[in-house]
């Protein structure tokens, strides 16, 4: 460990912290064999080394090149993951089939989310230059969202078209888009913000900004509607258009965006909900998921195995790998919170619940430190990506609003997910630091 890792106050923070999510990643795939298996697994030295190496070298680098960089954003993005990882090794590919079947690819999509992490702080030094490029990455990030539209290329799975297939690889390009559509939303009303903010247009008790400079962001909502009605997802859909009015609101400070915002919503859900026979059937699946007499339906018997799982953990759990997770549908990407619900309990539940208010919490923090209007908004914009999407897979699980079949940010089966979310934790740390540049320049000078 390099001296410049643990000098500092912030050094010294931060790698306590990831050594924290070092031992608990490793401790709890070490328990996931024990309850399976009564020993522990084989495979924990490749599992173990991976996690160990990665999370320290991701450290180093973070004091190499972000030293100024909130020490609590990457530890627990690291505990998220290293959690994750040990329930998908717990996890069978699918009803029935064996445990650890999609761990080597998880760990594998987890090397690559750790190196992306260390590659954004290199190659973005200062987050402002982002801010040059507004339309080209809005534009980028609605081809990315809409490709899976594209004959030929997408591919439909459970009702909805995300994926793209290009010979044996299949992504979700608009996990990248999201990304995108982020930057591309603050460097706008950053530059934007005054005109937004003081209306010259009045629509009842509402005063709004001429229409000429809404454009713009009336393509990002239309974006969110062709993802409903085009892919279909209702999930994306809802969070993507929910971050816009997040990043809308906050840029703004009115709280008549939150208004026209809901309506706006309301409208496309109405509409949603007219048009698709299978958002029809989650919303049935909401209300009535637990009647007996349709839980052996399709599309019932998931979110119903989910709630039986969570009521058998209890308060504590049954032990990680002594519950019986693997009779959900999905568990491993759509319902991996109810197989945390299983066995760990209401307390583990919890616990991973707080883990993500805290990186939100950093998230919003380095927003409000942040020393520029267009950091404030990217910052605020990633921030409201994970904790909008950790919000909608745990409320759906829990049947607080319909399933949205969306991932649990760092915890999820899935490359395409966890690896924009390591980009997005990426940029957050870079905006937290501050640009590289100055900060060494004031660091020497010091």
């Amino acid at each position: 460990m390099s001296r410049a890792a643990t000098t500092s106050p912030r050094g010294r923070t931060g790698l306590g912290l990831t050594l924290t999510a070092i031992v608990a990643s490793v401790s709890a795939i070490a328990m996931v064999g024990l309850g399976l298996r009564d020993r522990v697994p084989q495979n924990l030295s490749i599992y173990g080394p991976l996690i160990v190496v990665g999370f320290a070298a991701v450290h180093v680098a973070i004091r190499k090149v972000a030293r100024n960089a909130d020490p609590v954003l990457f530890p627990t993005a690291a505990l998220l993951s290293g959690l994750g990882l040990a329930m998908i090794f717990r996890l069978p590919a699918r009803m029935g089939g064996r445990p650890g079947e999609l761990a080597f690819e998880q760990a594998t999509w987890l090397g690559l989310g750790l190196a992306l992490v260390v590659a954004t702080l290199i190659v973005i030094r200062d987050h402002r230059r982002l801010d040059a490029y507004t339309y080209t990455l809005g534009l980028g990030g609605l081809v990315l969202l809409l490709l899976p539209i594209v004959p030929g290329l997408g591919k439909s799975v459970n009702g909805a078209r995300l994926w793209v297939e290009l010979g044996p690889l299949s992504f979700q390009p608009a996990e990248l888009g999201k990304v995108l559509i982020v930057v591309f939303l603050a460097s706008y009303l950053s530059a934007k913000r005054e005109l937004l903010q003081f209306g010259t247009l009045k629509v009842g008790p509402l005063r709004l900004p001429h229409p000429k400079h809404l454009g713009p962001l009336g393509v990002a909502w239309g974006a969110s509607l062709a993802v409903l009605f085009l892919e279909r997802d209702m999930g994306a859909s809802l969070l993507y258009f929910a971050i816009f009015v997040v990043m809308l609101w906050v840029a703004t400070g009115r709280a008549g965006y939150l208004v026209l915002g809901l309506v706006l919503f309301a409208a496309g859900a109405w509409l949603g909900y007219q048009a698709f026979e299978h958002v029809q059937t989650r919303i049935d699946v909401w209300l009535q998921a637990l009647d007996p007499e349709k839980v052996p339906l399709q599309g019932y018997g998931q979110l119903a195995q989910g709630q039986f799982a969570m009521a058998t953990g209890g308060l504590v759990g049954s032990g990680l790998g002594r519950g019986l997770p693997d009779l959900i549908p999905f568990v491993a990407t759509d319902f991996i919170f109810a197989a945390f619900g299983e066995e760990l309990g209401l307390l583990g539940t919890t616990g991973l619940l707080l883990v993500y208010l805290v990186l939100i919490g950093r998230g919003l923090r380095a927003a409000i430190e942040a020393q520029d209007d267009f950091g404030k908004l990217l910052a605020v914009g990633l921030t409201a990506a994970v904790g909008l999407q950790a919000f909608v897979i745990a409320g759906g699980v829990t049947r607080l609003i319909p399933l949205t079949g969306v991932t649990l940010p760092f915890v999820s089966y899935g490359g395409s997910s966890l690896v924009s979310n390591f980009i997005i934790l990426g940029l957050l740390i870079r905006v937290s630091a501050g640009p590289w540049a100055q900060r060494r320049k004031a660091t020497t000078d010091g």
